[in-house]
């Protein structure tokens, strides 16, 4: 009966690092979107003159190229920071999960 207890919280616990590892990925597809549209922006404004606006909420505001160049250049930084977190933490679950993936085919062989 403590075998069949086993099976279950292992199964289980794979189950939820599955749905963790797929969390992550929908995650870093979020933050990759954002990263490609906040290049794109900044590619863009490389070509624009020096009166640019930037929205604030639900306003457009008058602002400095150089001023939003740096703002968009740190949150490409920050982006790029998250990804790296994020893909760190895609490795962990998917090591985690292969290592209780082998535990249980382990387990069910010597059965």
């Amino acid at each position: 009966m403590k075998e069949k207890s086993n099976k279950e919280e292992m199964l289980q616990e794979m189950q939820i690092l599955e749905q963790n590892l797929q969390n992550t990925l929908v995650q870093k597809q979020s933050f990759q979107m954002e990263l490609a549209e906040t290049n794109s922006a900044f590619e863009e404004l490389k070509k624009s003159d020096d009166e640019v606006y930037k929205v604030v909420g639900g306003l457009m505001i008058k602002s400095s190229k150089d001023k939003v160049q740096k703002e968009l250049q740190e949150k490409i930084k920050f982006i790029e920071a998250k990804i790296i977190a994020i893909e760190k933490q895609e490795e962990f679950l998917e090591k985690k999960v292969e290592e209780l993936r082998n535990e249980m085919i382990e387990n069910n062989s010597k059965n």
